[in-house]
């Protein structure tokens, strides 16, 4: 089970710990579930819950009082519309316990864990992919398309990106920045210049940094997400995997009803993993990983979720200071969101919709014939979908 993540020595006045004083008390014992126990799957943080709250801050502290929960922050989100609250809990009541007595009051409008993430980078060459693609590395330009990229720190010492990150957030600052690897060659392959340049150059990366030792969890990713919806971006790469959680589900239908282009990786836990998420959400271009020779990278999840395949095996890719050869579902989502704009770029006008219907009907048929659990609808064409 996941640490939580150290909280600040001093909460803040408006998210302080426990019941405001003389605050009705109630027994969590004592508490009536107007629900079973909620089936809770996946990675979680064990004393945390999320939950979409209608009302204000008095109404938040209220319904911690009310079920013996402590306030660890509130803040209102943007792509949820509403006020997301992350609740403690003290007691060591079960998670899922908690959210189906939760479900007894109405202000609660959404109950969900606080699931933990995990990016997707499996192991490590010049780049192959503008050859696998059909992207013309000398015609390639994302120019001044906005991209926000959700991963670990970067390190913008990086030659390969210099004058690429127009913006960066960071949605855990209370946790120091340790691993700067994937974060960094995600942007790279993304919009990088120079001897290592990425699938978009001229692109502007709006970098949010939301994970740490290879994971983060739903209320930071959702703070993220949040960040880079108000930088008004044209696409979103979230090379990461973790459960199903409506609340980035939610979010993830929000962005994409605002226009964004949603990129996410398939996931690298092997064929006989569950759906991963975000990528398996309806509106979200599942990415999974082929190598130099078209052949499915072996660890790739599958399932009827998956959209497209992209390089990802053996990419050589900015890491650190220098370079390092990667693989993994992250990196060929980062290949696909270059190559979407590349898309954007010649014809600005393009929806989220057009471009996912032509990316889908230009793509080169790999596996069986037509869309399939392994390799979706096939190898991304890019020089055909910018003629479809």
């Amino acid at each position: 089970m996941p640490t939580p993540r150290p909280e600040p020595a001093t909460p803040p006045a408006d998210t302080q710990d426990g019941p405001p004083p003389g605050g009705p008390i109630v027994s969590p014992t004592d508490l009536i579930a107007v629900q079973p126990r909620r089936a809770v799957v996946g990675d979680f943080v064990p004393d945390e819950v999320l939950v979409t709250v209608d009302g204000d801050a008095g109404a938040v502290q209220q319904i911690a009082a009310s079920f013996g929960l402590q306030v660890r922050s509130q803040r209102q989100s943007r792509l949820l519309g509403t006020t997301l609250v992350r609740f403690g809990i003290p007691d060591g009541r079960p998670v899922g316990v908690v959210l189906a007595q939760l479900a007894a009051d109405g202000r609660t409008q959404r109950r969900e864990p606080n699931h933990v993430y995990s990016l997707q980078q499996a192991a490590g060459i010049v780049n192959y992919a503008f050859d696998r693609i059909a992207l013309d590395s000398k015609q390639a330009s994302g120019e001044n398309v906005r991209i926000a990229v959700i991963d670990t720190g970067i390190d913008d010492t990086n030659p390969a990106l210099s004058g690429v990150i127009a913006g960066q957030f960071d949605a855990m600052p209370d946790v120091p920045i340790e691993k700067r690897d994937h974060g960094t060659s995600i942007d790279g392959l993304i919009a990088g210049v120079g001897a290592l340049e990425g699938m978009a150059p001229g692109a502007k990366i709006y970098h949010a940094r939301a994970f740490e030792g290879g994971k983060s969890t739903m209320d930071v990713i959702l703070s993220a997400l949040d960040w880079a919806a108000e930088q008004d971006v044209r696409i979103i790469n979230m090379s990461f995997v973790g459960p199903k959680n409506d609340l980035l589900g939610v979010a993830c239908r929000n962005a994409r009803a605002l226009g964004m282009v949603l990129v996410a990786a398939a996931g690298n836990n092997g064929p006989k993993a569950p759906y991963g998420y975000p990528a398996a959400f309806d509106g979200v271009i599942a990415v999974t990983a082929t190598d130099a020779k078209d052949g499915l990278m072996p660890q790739a999840n599958r399932g009827a979720y998956v959209f497209i395949s992209a390089p990802g095996v053996e990419m050589v890719a900015p890491s650190g200071a220098g370079s390092a050869a990667a693989t993994g579902t992250s990196f060929a989502a980062a290949i696909v969101s270059g190559a979407i704009a590349n898309l954007i770029h010649a014809a600005p006008d393009r929806s989220a919709d057009e471009i996912e219907k032509a990316l889908a009907a230009t793509a080169r048929d790999l596996g069986p014939k037509g869309r399939d659990n392994d390799f979706g609808y096939g190898l991304l064409d890019i020089k055909a979908a910018a003629k479809d």
